[in-house]
């Protein structure tokens, strides 16, 4: 099966069992999906936003929880874990009704107890609007017989790619 058609079966797991995501953001869209990375957009509705009329904080922040719940199906994770932490910087407005903001999130690290990811919001100028991390705790989630973690393994190991974000990170402060 391909990361997309599992994570997008996850995510509509989460919509029919779930409190929040049917509510909140049910029109969320997942895009695209390789092994430890997904991108998806959500069109800014009404109950998305804040008093000032534009994208609220707690949606971002919902998306931040959620996003690193499909970066671990996209490792093959079908039960994601529980969260042990969340954080998120707003760095500008992420739009208002009508706009589109758009998020990729990353599976950074995936242990056997615990897997940390981070995401990146984008408004309609592509402008980086928020980002945020995720870790959760995924040893339960692990033993689900629903998983199928062996079929959707990143090309490049984890370590091969914090190499290559460091030397690329590197490069461009020299």
């Amino acid at each position: 099966m391909s990361a997309l058609k599992f994570v997008r079966s996850v995510w509509e797991s989460f919509q029919s069992t779930s409190g929040v995501e049917p509510r909140l953001i049910n029109t969320m869209r997942i895009t695209a999906a390789e092994p430890g990375k997904v991108n998806f957009e959500l069109p800014i509705e009404q109950h998305h936003t804040n008093r000032l009329g534009i994208l609220h904080g707690a949606t971002l922040a919902t998306m931040v929880d959620t996003s690193g719940s499909l970066a671990l199906a996209s490792r093959g994770l079908y039960s994601t874990g529980v969260s042990t932490d969340i954080s998120v910087t707003y760095l500008g407005a992420g739009g208002k009704v009508g706009d589109v903001v758009k998020g990729e999130v990353i599976c950074d690290k995936f242990g056997k107890t615990l897997a940390f990811t981070s995401v990146k919001f984008m408004n309609s100028n592509n402008e980086i609007v928020a980002r945020g991390s995720h870790t959760k705790f995924v040893a339960s989630a692990i033993k689900d017989e629903r998983n199928i973690t062996d079929e959707l393994k990143p090309e490049v190991s984890e370590s091969q790619a914090s190499e290559a974000t460091r030397t690329s990170f590197s490069h461009r402060v020299s």
